[in-house]
């Protein structure tokens, strides 16, 4: 099973009462289901791959109203060759749709009704019936993060993303292909959905996923920093020995100072080491205690004595 398909079976297990149910079941007719019209009237229909979405809504049918559902399976033809699970409501339909408040004498609403998100707990249900109808989350072991709702038009994705604000859920909405989507990029935005889904398991195997990648994450950024401080300083002590050469080889003609001597002469036994074993070499070898501020500036002074001598290109370097 995908991770999406983990998160959606924790919510249909999760316990509403009775209007938390009608909450959640309004926004899976808003979402996916599909309004019908024959000689015997109105008929609705879900059609998904999820089995266990559709035994979910078979359910809070059955216990909500009562009604009498079709069910049926259809064998995709093309690709995966998955089943597809069809859910008909013929019985009382149109009731449950006048009760839910989607249907009435002015048409279907496309938007949550006031009642199913009033409260707060009943906003959670209906959010969790999006997700249940068009939700899907990205694997946690993958390299980004992405949560998304999509639905059919642009009325309900706005809806859907002011619900999520209430909860301090800042999504947004963009228009992909034929439908709209309600998306979150954030993982710490992400991990706050999942909980406010119920979804704990999946919450935490998202949230463990997320702390062991972000602290190797660090770990990474930590490593790269210290290599290249090595390599900063390597190359600092490869050209201040080239500048001790050039001063020994033109000692003839120079004055140099007998704290410049010694420190040239730590750097030559020392090639590899830092400032600040430079500073401890300097104290073990001559007694001398040295600041790291007051090394830097012998090493400076290192080069500029050695300039006159030094070519032109290396002096930019």
């Amino acid at each position: 099973m995908s991770f999406t398909s983990d998160v959606k079976a924790e919510i249909c297990l999760d316990e509403l009462d009775d209007y938390q149910a009608k909450a959640q079941l309004c926004a899976l007719f808003q979402v996916k289901a599909t309004l019908h019209m024959n000689w015997q009237g109105m008929y609705v229909s879900f059609q998904m791959e999820n089995a266990g979405i559709i035994k979910h809504i078979f359910n809070l049918v059955k216990r909500l109203y009562k009604a009498d559902c079709r069910l049926s399976v259809l064998k995709k033809m093309q690709l995966k060759k998955n089943n597809i699970y069809r859910l008909q409501i013929f019985d009382r339909a149109d009731e449950i749709l006048e009760d839910l408040m989607i249907l009435n004498d002015t048409g279907l609403h496309s938007t949550p009704p006031y009642k199913w998100v009033r409260s707060e707990k009943n906003a959670r249900a209906y959010l969790q019936g999006c997700f249940l109808a068009g939700g899907s989350v990205n694997s946690p072991k993958t390299t980004n993060y992405h949560c998304e709702i999509a639905v059919a038009n642009a009325q309900l994705a706005g809806a859907i993303a002011n619900q999520m604000e209430r909860f301090y859920l800042p999504a947004r909405v963009i228009e992909r292909k034929s439908l709209w989507i309600v998306y979150m990029k954030a993982g710490d935005k992400i991990a706050d959905f999942l909980r406010l889904c119920s979804a704990s398991n999946a919450l935490f195997q998202f949230e463990d996923s997320r702390i062991q990648r972000d602290f190797y994450n660090q770990l990474t950024r930590l490593d790269n920093c210290e290599v290249a401080n090595e390599m900063k300083a390597f190359k600092a002590a490869r050209e201040q020995l080239e500048c001790i050469e050039i001063l020994e080889s033109n000692r003839a003609s120079l004055r140099i100072p007998e704290k410049i001597a010694r420190v040239m002469d730590v750097r030559k036994k020392h090639p590899e080491a830092n400032i600040n074993e430079l500073c401890d070499e300097m104290y073990a070898e001559y007694g001398e205690t040295i600041s790291k501020s007051g090394m830097k500036h012998r090493l400076s002074k290192i080069r500029t004595m050695a300039a006159p001598w030094r070519d032109p290109d290396e002096k930019k370097e």
